[in-house]
């Protein structure tokens, strides 16, 4: 098989989570560039159908389910409807995530809550809902977005239960690879830096996007935030047979700002 050739992924099936925005909306349309037909979650369902109209330049089918993945209930309507429409799943992108500032002793119970709600467990209902259609079919590839906020050296002011589930994103990434590894269904994640996205669906205020910039550009090597469109490389590899043989992995995209 020529290389390009193991990227493309037309005849299988992509499932994004917050697909509506930002680093999700990148995902999509990776997927469909790449050949994939495309499911487009968000909780705003106007997000989504505007996602949906930017795919329609690759010819391939789509549809969009709103949802918010910290409700089970949701989260299986948002796969079954995958499953409804076009018979499988092949990739999920478990990209959902919010955050709320505050250090530990500031922090609201209900806004850790959240965070860990939309986030944490938002990424293992994704899974979950997921994986008895990858197993009946062999084979499977399962992309969660952690963050550099969630590795040693990725520290921004404030950020406390970001950083906690992007962490623990990454231990069960991990685990999870491990179990269902001989099922032939992969498990990584990417760990994103800052990027040129519109912050509203993370739950970050315009102004303190802007108030972080010169911060963290301070730190990144390649001195420049990165480009939204940027991230799409690396999602097409790991959806793709490509990485047929990368599992367990946590894939840094950040400038060189944790070098």
């Amino acid at each position: 098989m020529k290389l390009l050739d193991r990227f493309n992924l037309s005849g299988k099936v992509a499932a994004v989570t917050a697909g509506g925005h930002g680093l999700g909306r990148e995902y999509c349309m990776a997927m469909a560039e790449c050949g994939a037909d495309v499911v487009c979650n968000d909780i705003d369902a106007r997000l989504a159908e505007e996602t949906i109209r930017l795919l329609a330049a690759f010819n391939v089918r789509t549809v969009a389910v709103q949802g918010d993945v910290s409700k089970p209930e949701d989260v299986e309507r948002v796969i079954g409807e995958a499953l409804r429409q076009f018979g499988r799943i092949d990739v999920l992108f478990c990209n959902a995530g919010i955050t709320r500032f505050g250090a530990a002793h500031e922090m609201a119970y209900e806004d850790w809550s959240t965070v860990v709600a939309v986030s944490l467990r938002g990424t293992f209902l994704c899974m979950k809902a997921a994986l008895p259609a990858m197993l009946k079919q062999g084979k499977g590839s399962i992309i969660s977005t952690s963050s550099v906020a969630g590795l040693p050296g990725g520290y921004a002011p404030d950020t406390l239960a970001y950083a906690a589930t992007k962490a623990a994103i990454i231990g069960l990434t991990r685990h999870a690879a491990i179990a269902y590894a001989k099922a032939g269904i992969r498990i990584n994640a990417i760990a994103p830096g800052m990027h040129d996205t519109n912050p509203v669906g993370l739950g970050i205020p315009p102004e303190v996007q802007e108030q972080l910039k010169p911060l963290i550009v301070s730190r990144i090597p390649l001195g420049r935030i990165g480009e939204p469109s940027e991230i799409r490389p690396l999602a097409a590899y790991l959806a793709s047979d490509a990485s047929s043989f990368v599992t367990g992995q946590v894939f840094v995209e950040d400038g060189g700002m944790l070098a």
